[in-house]
């Protein structure tokens, strides 16, 4: 469903809830009704909570900083979303962390590290060292490009001996722009994340 403010311009923010009781929830559950219009076009839905329910998801939302219960809705769809892909046979492109915690004095471990990071350097765009203590580090690596080469350099580089703690986030990438930059430019392509 649309929905546009009169008139035209910026639809606004709004939302509302209610508790009912009648025939359809006899025990007076929580009704949300709560949509945000950026700009692009929204569907609305209703969802139903028991009171307990509702009261966790609204400490949820104020822990985690959200203004509005539609955005917090919206990034555990997301989540959950991505999380089915990630679940599936890696295709196309992505943007991911790769974060890992390893003992610096382990006998050339810091060196194989950053020799898989260089023999990777398609993928590797940043990475990012932090001391924790005397013996451990925590690298944290921003990688890009064809998901399942991503995945593999990611899972040989965690199945190192010495590190520890290997996390792998991903991102799903889209194709959305091809152009070059003036006459001289080379042609490149824009991705970004998949909504």
């Amino acid at each position: 469903m649309r929905s546009e403010r009169p008139g035209g311009g910026m639809p606004r923010q709004f939302s509302c809830e209610k508790i009912r009781m009648n025939a359809k929830n006899p025990i007076g559950m929580q009704e949300f009704v709560s949509v945000d219009f950026p700009g692009a076009a929204m569907d609305r839905f209703t969802i139903s909570l028991d009171e307990s329910l509702a009261r966790q998801f609204d400490e949820l939302i104020a822990a985690r900083g959200y203004s509005n219960r539609s955005e917090a809705v919206r990034d555990l769809i997301r989540g959950a979303i991505e999380g089915d892909r990630q679940r599936a046979a890696p295709t196309g492109h992505c943007v991911a962390n790769l974060s890992y915690v390893y003992n610096h004095h382990e006998r050339e471990l810091a060196e194989r590290l950053t020799g898989l990071q260089h023999d990777h350097h398609d993928l590797t765009v940043a990475a990012m060292h932090a001391h924790l203590d005397h013996e451990n580090c925590l690298e944290s690596v921003v990688l890009r490009g064809e998901t399942a080469a991503v995945r593999r350099f990611a899972e040989s580089l965690m199945a190192e001996r010495g590190v520890r703690h290997g996390a792998l986030n991903v991102v799903a990438l889209e194709p959305e722009l091809t152009h070059s930059h003036g006459p001289r430019g080379s042609k490149h392509k824009h991705y970004r994340p998949l909504r």
